[in-house]
């Protein structure tokens, strides 16, 4: 039995490490478009679905795939593709509510386990010359909503309620349970 991650994320791959199982990385190669006419609740676990269903495995393989979004006054908020997009989504993030959706899919055999991880978080009000430095400092850029909580924006968000590391993009209390169940002899002794 393998463990395989569906991302090339370097988050994902940090934080699927706190497990101390190893595991290999197999990237999909999948159209992520959502559907503008379905919930985005929905849409990143079908994306994840999709993601996990595309990597070559073995019978026994246990394969763990996650898209993340952001989502803010109904808006989806994918990664940035210019910087004045970043300052775009920093903008509309700021001083609101937002939610950070991640699906997961976790496959093994025909079994599956599909997910949707919700994490509410509040932005106080940010200054154009806030935005401006953060999106030059790079961070925003590969980062769903245009910012990492475990970076600079950890300085914008005044509240959180959900799994913080499902903001990063993998919900790992929600891995290992979901692990516990169908794959409980590659948790072996883990809390």
């Amino acid at each position: 039995m393998n463990l395989i991650l569906a991302s090339q994320s370097p988050r994902r791959k940090e934080l699927l490490s706190l497990f101390r199982i190893p595991f290999t990385v197999r990237v999909a190669d999948i159209d992520e478009t959502m559907s503008p006419h379905s919930a985005p609740y929905s849409e990143v676990a079908r994306v994840s679905r999709l993601k996990a269903l595309a990597i070559p495995r073995e019978a026994d393989d246990v394969v763990v795939a996650a898209d993340t979004i952001v989502v803010c006054e109904g808006r989806v908020l994918g990664k940035p593709h210019s910087a004045e997009e970043a300052k775009e989504m920093l903008r509309l993030l700021s001083g609101r509510d937002h939610q950070v959706m991640t699906g997961m899919t976790v496959l093994r055999g025909d079994s599956a386990a599909v997910v949707t991880e919700v994490t509410d978080l509040h932005f106080r009000e940010l200054t154009d010359k806030e935005i401006d430095a953060y999106v030059a400092s790079g961070e925003p850029m590969d980062k769903a909503g245009a910012y990492g909580i475990q970076g600079g924006a950890a300085l914008f968000c005044q509240r959180m309620e959900g799994d913080y590391y499902n903001v990063m993009g993998l919900p790992v209390c929600r891995l290992t349970q979901i692990l516990r169940e169908l794959a409980p002899e590659l948790m072996g002794d883990m809390v």
